[in-house]
């Protein structure tokens, strides 16, 4: 089937967080606290098992151009861009930057690697999903993600994170999400209609002078070999929280049990030499 998934438009995110509460309305994800972390309106502050959509508020010192109107999305006028105002609010000398952050559904997914279960297998849309009834709670797919979306739930042990609303997608409809953003800063598609889009609006911004403006995940050549979800941002990854450079966790493991069989064969010959040796 046509590769689904997310093109986030960061230029356009109001931080309204209605796709974190739609995620948590439709997928029955817990409450994660909602706490004030007493740096930034940003309450829930990071992805984890309890948050399967996160919408960053990052401050950084004001300057640029702001983006010019949208283009039209889905062949619908999105109207002026709020990127607009958001760059200019806030304190003297501060503007906000907000990006709302998900499961990058790779397609080269290391989780998938270490995976020793099964549960995490991928769909026919070439999404990355966990089969809560299939997890054993080992943990292996934590570290092995290089954006620490994948987290265990401590309540029940056992790892949780976005699915690209999986059963919705298999009844055709949109995920809750992107139903639920209103400016249209999610959007949902077949991949590669999103990554022309995604580069015709990259196109707008940088005549309109926003050199910063760049596409992070979009690259089949990157380190994961692209991101089905991929994003629009208007300043460095690492601001957003993002690795600048991710890399597939795993890359390295065929060459490393190949030393360790090599090891273990070397091993067994001198153990047989040994043992062979008269006495």
């Amino acid at each position: 089937m046509t590769r689904m998934g997310f093109f986030t438009d960061t230029s356009i995110c109001i931080g309204c967080k209605a796709c974190e509460v739609a995620c948590k309305e439709w997928n029955d994800v817990p409450d994660d606290g909602l706490n004030f972390l007493g740096t930034s309106y940003d309450n829930t502050g990071a992805l984890g098992a309890d948050t399967w959509r996160h919408v960053a508020f990052v401050e950084r010192p004001r300057g640029g151009s702001a983006p010019p109107s949208s283009p039209p999305v889905n062949g619908q006028d999105a109207g002026s861009s709020p990127a607009a105002d958001a760059l200019d609010t806030g304190s003297a000398g501060v503007r906000w930057l907000m990006s709302s952050d998900v499961c990058k559904h790779c397609t080269h997914a290391a989780c998938l690697d270490v995976c020793p279960t099964g549960a995490l297998f991928r769909t026919e849309f070439d999404t990355v999903v966990v089969q809560q009834d299939v997890c054993n709670g080992c943990g292996y797919c934590v570290p092995a993600c290089p954006f620490g979306v994948i987290d265990k739930r401590e309540s029940d042990g056992r790892v949780w994170k976005c699915t690209l609303c999986y059963d919705r997608l298999k009844s055709d409809m949109t995920p809750a999400c992107a139903k639920a953003c209103p400016t249209q800063s999610i959007q949902f598609g077949p991949l590669d209609e999103l990554r022309d889009r995604a580069a015709g609006r990259l196109g707008v911004l940088r005549e309109a002078g926003v050199s910063e403006a760049h596409l992070y995940g979009a690259d089949d050549n990157d380190g994961v070999g692209g991101f089905g979800a991929f994003f629009l941002l208007l300043d460095a990854p690492e601001v957003y929280g993002l690795p600048p450079d991710p890399v597939v966790t795993t890359r390295d493991l065929p060459r490393m049990w190949r030393a360790a069989a090599g090891a273990a064969l070397a091993l067994v010959g001198a153990v047989a030499a040994a043992c062979a040796r008269p006495r």
